[in-house]
């Protein structure tokens, strides 16, 4: 079925958060103060993986391809949240709204990969610690996360040009501070219904496909762990699971909030929004980094080197 008042839209009006008009100054600090953060923990977790000899290793490699997805992700969506924030003009060109929610998409799959495979990373440490070095090199780390990146792509491209396969029917308005698929979708002059349904199952099944490689993976590293003799054994063996685990839990609890609500449920999917897109980047790197001794060790490292020169 066709909509009424079908016609060619060249931008959008991204609505956002002004429907909260008396809040967007303290929404912008608020949101501000959580970027700023988020961008220097990811850019000090590249940074001293960079520099640091002690840190060329799978596990701190996979790190930092995750603090790179992040942070292209957040440079996806914040920026242009903040901007609207303060300005009155808040539209954005289709072919801008198409490239962002691309990204998006693409970098969010990105980031659930990589998760994936730290799990993975982990469950050959800790299940064959003799065979790791083997199986677990910086080459083959470096073509996973690059894997891991055209999945996160392959999916993107095929949910973001079904969306926009068809033209929209005004009102052009997009109820979110981005151009989310679900909320752009509602504007396809095409039966949005079938459309809708497809790239949700895509993304759902993305979702808990990787969620549930990483709970089988953990199944696997907790039985092997049980085995250990000594409890110091034990409790170093769960010590470089805790970041990834807890990281995990955060990332995969706050999307299935997003994508797994029942449109029935209500409530304002700009402000469920908000946890999966600022809170979780913010979260994550101060995670890996306060948890973890070696990027402590590089981080004091870097700052005895900067102080004595």
């Amino acid at each position: 079925m066709m909509k009424i008042n079908q016609t060619v839209l060249t931008e959008f009006i991204l609505v956002g958060f002004s429907v909260y008009p008396h809040a967007q100054t303290f929404l912008f600090v608020a949101f501000f103060c959580l970027y700023l953060p988020t961008l220097t923990g990811n850019l000090t977790i590249m940074g001293l993986t960079w520099v640091d000899r002690h840190l060329h290793t799978p596990m701190y490699l996979f790190l930092s391809a995750l603090s790179f997805s992040e942070t292209c992700y957040t440079l996806t969506i914040i920026p242009k949240m903040l901007a609207n924030l303060l300005a009155k003009d808040r539209s954005i060109s289709s072919i801008g709204c198409g490239l962002q929610m691309c990204f998006f998409l693409g970098l969010g799959g990105t980031n659930c990969m990589i998760l994936t495979l730290m799990g993975y990373d982990r469950f050959l440490a800790i299940c064959n610690p003799l065979r790791y070095p083997l199986l677990m090199t910086n080459m083959v780390c470096g073509k996973l996360v690059a894997f891991a990146w055209i999945v996160g792509f392959i999916f993107s491209v095929i949910e973001t040009a079904l969306i926009f396969r068809g033209s929209f029917c005004n009102p052009n308005l997009v109820k979110h501070f981005f151009c989310h698929m679900r909320a752009v979708v509602r504007l396809s002059c095409l039966d949005s219904d079938l459309t809708e349904f497809i790239v949700t199952v895509m993304s759902v099944s993305g979702l808990m496909g990787t969620f549930l490689v990483i709970i089988l993976t953990y199944v696997f590293i907790l039985s092997t762990v049980l085995k250990i003799p000594s409890a110091e054994g034990k409790q170093k063996a769960f010590s470089t699971c805790a970041s990834h685990l807890t990281v995990v839990i955060i990332h995969f609890g706050f999307a299935s909030i997003v994508y797994l609500k029942p449109e029935a449920s209500g409530g304002d999917d700009t402000v469920i929004a908000v946890p999966y897109t600022v809170i979780t980047p913010f979260l994550s790197p101060l995670i890996f980094s306060l948890r973890n001794k070696d990027m402590k060790n590089a981080f004091r490292k870097a700052l005895g080197k900067i102080f004595l020169e």
